[in-house]
């Protein structure tokens, strides 16, 4: 089994999560992607003990993800577990959501902070997004609480599929749910327990914001058609 970890300029956190995801998954291999940071966060996965792979510049956390995917493909891995390199996810739930992967019943899994009541704070604008999203997608076919959730666990039906050219280098969203969803991967939620981002989100702030909402319902509309 793999972790894999995107990171972009993560060195303060990196050492710390590592270190969990040791403690809890001593025989999983943690693989880092270090996309293009310009700290030294290539550096402090390395001393952690992790599995670094570089990018040369940043890419987008999409395109981390896929490096990672393509890795574990030519490791002949059959099943990862991808979460973030900042801490909000809490290693202690890898258990959780392989389950339905180790039993058969699932071909992808996501960790959802808002299955079950649990007290994440989530600000405004995103948590509108998230239903808004979360909607769409119910119409598409798939009942999701939480389609912006990094942490998952995929097996290799997944990563076969998430390897493709159709895979967004900069924001894998509800729109890649719908595609696995069409291409009759199973995908199930669990409840998991998040902390809060260290750090205001970068992805929906400013400008980004107006690109992501266009970008997502134009994803949409492309991966559900016939």
């Amino acid at each position: 089994m793999i972790v894999l970890v995107p990171a972009y300029n993560e060195e303060d956190t990196l050492p710390g999560v590592v270190g969990r995801i040791r403690a809890v998954r001593p025989e999983a291999e943690i693989v880092v992607v270090n996309d293009g940071s310009r700290d030294h966060t290539g550096r402090a996965a390395a001393e952690a003990g992790a599995r670094v792979l570089h990018h040369p510049f940043n890419m987008g956390y999409g395109a981390a993800l896929q490096t990672g995917y393509k890795y574990a493909l030519e490791s002949d891995v059959d099943v990862i577990v991808q979460m973030d390199a900042d801490g909000q996810h809490d290693p202690d739930e890898i258990a959780t959501i392989l389950a339905p992967i180790e039993s058969g019943e699932a071909d992808l899994v996501i960790g959802s902070r808002f299955l079950e009541p649990g007290g994440y704070q989530m600000d405004a604008s995103r948590d509108l997004g998230r239903r808004v999203f979360a909607t769409l997608g119910r119409w598409l076919g798939i009942d999701v609480t939480d389609p912006t959730s990094g942490f998952q666990a995929l097996n290799r039906r997944t990563l076969d599929l998430y390897a493709g050219d159709f895979f967004p280098h900069d924001y894998p969203d509800v729109d890649v749910l719908v595609l696995a969803f069409r291409n009759g991967l199973r995908i199930r939620e669990c409840a998991v327990r998040m902390h809060a981002s260290p750090r205001a989100s970068t992805l929906h702030g400013g400008t980004r914001a107006f690109y992501y909402v266009y970008k997502m319902l134009l994803s949409l509309w492309a991966a559900s058609r016939p």
